[in-house]
């Protein structure tokens, strides 16, 4: 099983990224999909999660209208599109595979940083 997030990096305040998580040994398409964050010293949060079959979002209230998660489950890859970001947003972001009680598989993070 491998989930390999990409697309982090440096942005100024107000820019926009696209991070993309590819997962492969696992049923990509009935799997729910989350993206997760953390800051240093803070704990792990939910940004945004897609359930299987791509109908059902939810986000964070401190991203809900500037980031938007969707997926390709003939790419086996979910994204998070991220607009108009803040420095808060700085943390690393990581993907998540998961179908309650049965699996619940990690990437290894991407860093997102957002600095003038």
């Amino acid at each position: 099983v491998q989930l390999v997030e990409s697309g982090g990096g440096v942005v100024q305040p107000g820019g926009s990224l696209r991070l993309a998580c590819i997962g492969s040994g696992f049923t990509f398409s009935s799997s729910d999909m989350s993206w997760f964050r953390q800051a240093p010293g803070k704990e792990r949060e939910l940004v945004a999660d897609i359930a299987s079959g791509g109908y059902n979002t939810l986000y964070a209230a401190s991203v809900k209208g500037r980031f938007t998660i969707s997926r390709d489950d003939v790419e086996n890859t979910v994204y998070l599109q991220m607009n108009s970001l803040k420095p808060e947003d700085t943390a690393v972001y990581y993907c998540r595979a998961y179908w309650t009680g049965s699996y619940d598989y990690w990437g290894q993070g991407t860093q997102v940083t957002v600095s003038s």
